[in-house]
């Protein structure tokens, strides 16, 4: 028979995520990936740039390697379109640098807690529930931008909001 201290303890552990979304903005939200290989680690945009919406940074767990990623409003229609690099150039960059410098590049989508597909909030919103960012795994496996092994681990490409920077 489960003790009242345990019960008490997996009754909280049952509601906490939704606590976590409902107190954290999109701009502190931190996701992790299925496995517990790569985690998506979000910060304010503040006035970095204004053609971006949100900032990331994708964490290798396994190796402490860092990307950089943001979001930006791009296609037609208009979908948040979001870019993950490594060592790209600062400043002015040509297209072919920033070309050999992407890892990913696509359209990332929040998930609700139903499953319904919409637009990642903006930075101050709370924070999605999951993200979808279609492709991510096979695009690390096949980007030339951060060196062959590099991906050592595979990532899904679902993420789950797991915390909350302070």
């Amino acid at each position: 028979m489960l003790s009242r201290r345990l019960l008490s303890t997996l009754f909280g552990l049952a509601f906490a995520a939704p606590a976590i979304a409902a107190d954290c903005k999109q701009s502190h939200a931190i996701y992790g990936d299925r496995d517990g290989g790569y985690e998506l680690r979000f910060e304010p945009v503040g006035s970095v740039s204004a053609a971006t919406s949100n900032h990331f940074k994708v964490a290798v767990l396994k190796s402490g390697l860092l990307l950089d990623g943001v979001v930006m409003p791009a296609g037609e229609p208009e979908r948040a379109t979001g870019l993950i690099m490594h060592n790209c150039p600062e400043g002015d960059a040509t297209g072919e640098e920033l070309r050999a410098c992407t890892v990913w590049q696509g359209v990332v989508y929040a998930l609700d807690k139903v499953g319904a597909v919409g637009e990642i909030p903006a930075e101050t919103e709370p924070a999605a529930e999951r993200l979808l960012l279609p492709d991510f795994g096979p695009s690390l496996r096949a980007s030339t931008a951060w060196g062959k092994g590099r991906a050592e681990a595979d990532s899904w490409d679902a993420f789950t909001l797991k915390g909350c920077a302070a």
